[in-house]
């Protein structure tokens, strides 16, 4: 099946579901008619060249960006008509771990991943400070809740982004490259958090340069190329590919 062509109704509808979604910059299409459908409870390992448009992607997922044409339905609810308090209501439901870790400077660690919590309400703040506390040892950061985010490491920071996407559980979650910069022993514990977490029923999309850890956990994988989607299927699918394209991004071919 073509993957820019609507799959037909299932039994169980998709947890997020991005229809013919195109974006333009200087009136050339970055986002070309992306199709995609991501079931409740499944894990996408979403792949391919830089300047494919997948950060926007998901940055279009999650309402950050607005799509110029077609429509993004998240739990059956259509963002791209909502208005921003609407739509904060969503994110409430979102998690995202930005590639540029997004951390608020005048805040300390402790208190950048305890945001969420604290804006959601309804937690003490011994609740609070045991969760972060638990996320630090499990991304092996402990005791550093009073450090800054400049005096961090880029692996520090996003570790510290990833920790504050995952504190509140949400249901949905978005990882924009989540290991990137860091070494293979940490990369090894954070594709570990994220195995926890599909393991617990969340739904997920993630965006990886180097798939190979991403491997055990992920469903199913998409390949993105000039804005479009290229391949979609899952690891039995994506294993055999002969395509050199595919076989570049997925097992490090050069041909």
């Amino acid at each position: 099946m073509n993957p820019q062509e609507a799959t037909p109704h299932t039994a169980i509808d998709p947890r997020i579901q991005v229809e013919r979604v195109t974006k333009y910059y200087h009136r050339a299409p970055v986002l070309d008619e992306v199709h995609l459908q991501v079931m409740p409870g499944e894990m996408v390992g979403l792949i391919g060249p830089g300047g494919a448009g997948k950060s926007l992607l998901v940055k279009i997922i999650c309402g950050l960006v607005a799509p110029d044409k077609g429509r993004v339905i998240i739990d059956d609810t259509d963002i791209c008509v909502l208005s921003e308090p609407e739509m904060q209501k969503v994110r409430q439901r979102l998690g995202m771990v930005f590639q540029n870790y997004a951390l608020f400077d005048f805040m300390n660690v402790g208190d950048n991943i305890a945001l969420p919590l604290r804006t959601e309400g309804g937690h003490t703040e011994a609740e609070i400070a045991e969760r972060v506390a638990e996320l630090l040892e499990q991304v092996a950061l402990p005791g550093i809740e009073r450090k800054m985010p400049n005096e961090l490491s880029g692996g520090m920071k996003k570790r510290v982004s990833f920790a504050r996407a995952v504190i509140r559980k949400p249901p949905i979650v978005i990882y924009d490259d989540p290991t990137a910069g860091l070494d293979p022993v940490t990369s090894a514990k954070i594709y570990a958090l994220l195995e926890d977490m599909q393991a617990h029923g969340r739904t997920s999309i993630t965006i990886s340069h180097a798939p190979c850890g991403l491997r055990p956990p992920a469903d199913r994988w998409v390949v993105s190329d000039k804005g479009r989607i290229v391949f979609e299927g899952t690891r039995d699918d994506i294993d055999p590919c002969e395509d050199p394209f595919i076989r570049a991004f997925w097992r490090g071919e050069i041909e």
